[in-house]
């Protein structure tokens, strides 16, 4: 009898850790911001700013080569595998090449771009950052820890998932 009870507590453990661990493996994890978005004091004076603290606009991110460019209208549009989109350049938009600050003048078609965006109201898709040519040394360098780190993190979490609670009977 006494071994019985053992067995079925032992069996009543295993069941709310395993089901902890499915828990916590299923919870989507949020994604920290990036630490170009935060700390830019010209990403605060954005018209979408009052929006974002109540949290109903948020950046979009983007990535795709430029398809074409209006200088007139300060517009230009990234062609994606999912879809185009137009972003409006403004005097808030925050634009490097090389990770060199930049200007409009320096976006020409058939170019790689990828950054941010704000969806305006009005349907409008305002640009926040914009970010020219391929990944520089330190963006790859970058790239590469968060993807080390992932792993280490993925590493750290598999062990942890394969081990049961072992209960020895005592008499």
């Amino acid at each position: 009898m006494k071994h019985k009870n053992f067995l079925i507590i032992g069996a009543f453990f295993a069941t709310v850790v395993v089901c902890f661990q499915l828990h916590t493996q299923a919870a989507p994890k949020k994604a920290s911001p990036s630490p170009d978005a935060g700390n830019s004091a010209d990403a605060d004076a954005s018209p979408a700013t009052a929006a974002t603290a109540s949290g109903k606009m948020r950046a979009t991110p983007f990535k795709g080569m430029i398809a074409a460019v209006d200088d007139k209208a300060k517009t230009f549009t990234i062609a994606s595998k999912e879809n185009s989109r137009v972003l409006k350049i403004t005097d808030k938009t925050i634009i490097t090449k090389g990770g060199q600050p930049a200007t409009m003048k320096d976006v020409v078609a058939n170019q790689e771009a990828r950054g941010s965006y704000y969806k305006m109201p009005d349907g409008s898709m305002e640009a926040r950052i914009v970010k020219l040519g391929p990944l520089t040394e330190v963006e790859k360098a970058e790239k590469e820890a968060r993807r080390v780190k992932r792993e280490e993190k993925k590493a750290a979490m598999s062990p942890a998932a394969s081990a049961s609670p072992s209960v020895s009977p005592s008499t």
